[in-house]
């Protein structure tokens, strides 16, 4: 039997975040190449950034997480060593709203005026962007997901978290022009930190561990010489099988809590998670190497 110390190190992702843009609906793809780098937990990728904390990580990694183009409208708070995120806010303002947006060139004041009487005439503004949209996001018809304040720029921020729902408004960034539209909103979902302990004397009452949704997203051959009771694995490099089945699998609804050797993938994962609508998700800090480090499992020695 082997001390937790004797946990065989498992690399985290690499992030290269150039856009900064967390995007609350993503689509994520698996690449069967070993390059490994998880780019952004997006619907698009990298573009400029609307947003000011980049996302950086250096180490090698499993399979890269793809995405496709992100707007630069939405911030990413950026990873601690020990994957600690919490995502309650702060704002007073508990809302998560959907928006789409077009973005124009500061200089087409024209076309900007021509857009406006377009839709004011009951053209679609999704249809729009496709069209004349200079964001990456025009791909998905200007669609930026649900987000929450502190995610965007605040000119941006401002006139969206004031919109009316479904009235098109217009806003001003320094990227030019927006035509931004309020489709839905909805209370904040939780994302948070669970440390081991807290997490261990949940495990003890067994309702928790039948009640409660738990994941562990690494690899196979990670488990076989470390594991939990109750946990279903998902492991990563499979997300293009069970990513797309995810919210007919899991209650979005439940308490949903995801783990890996170190916490960091598991962050990544736990954010696509709230991003599908999850409500409550915990992500266990450290993951199962500071678990184990406390003595409450046996590492077997294959």
């Amino acid at each position: 039997m082997l001390s937790a110390t004797h946990l065989p190190p498992v690399a985290a992702p690499t992030f290269f975040v150039l856009s900064l843009r967390q995007s609350l609906i993503p689509t994520l793809s698996i690449s069967p190449f070993p390059s490994c780098s998880l780019e952004k937990l997006s619907t698009f990728s990298a573009f400029h950034s609307f947003f000011s904390k980049p996302l950086t990580h250096t180490r090698p990694c499993f399979p890269s997480l793809t995405l496709r183009k992100i707007s630069p409208i939405v911030g990413h708070a950026q990873l601690r060593p020990l994957a600690s995120f919490n995502s309650e806010s702060s704002s007073g303002d508990s809302r998560e709203i959907l928006v789409q947006h077009l973005l124009l060139k500061e200089v087409d004041q024209t076309l900007l005026l021509e857009l406006q009487q377009r839709i004011a005439g009951g053209e679609d503004l999704s249809d729009l962007a496709v069209e004349y949209s200079i964001c990456p996001s025009k791909q998905e018809g200007g669609m930026l997901g649900w987000v929450r304040k502190g995610q965007m720029v605040p000119e941006f921020e401002e006139a969206a978290f004031s919109a009316p729902l479904n009235k098109v408004v217009k806003c001003k960034t320094n990227y030019g022009w927006h035509l931004l539209q309020v489709l839905s909103e909805r209370e904040e979902s939780l994302l948070k930190d669970i440390q081991p302990e807290e997490f261990h004397a949940k495990m003890q009452d067994p309702s928790f561990i039948e009640e409660a949704q738990l994941i562990d997203v690494r690899e196979l051959e990670e488990v076989s010489q470390a594991s939990l009771p109750g946990f279903q694995v998902l492991p990563l490099r499979q997300f293009g099988s069970w990513g797309p089945e995810i919210t007919s699998k899991f209650d979005p609804m439940k308490d949903t809590y995801v783990m890996c050797h170190h916490g960091m993938r598991s962050l990544q994962i736990a954010k696509w998670l709230q991003s599908q609508g999850f409500r409550k998700v915990f992500n266990l800090s450290g993951g199962i190497h500071a678990y184990a480090t406390k003595g409450w499992i046996c590492i077997l020695k294959l």
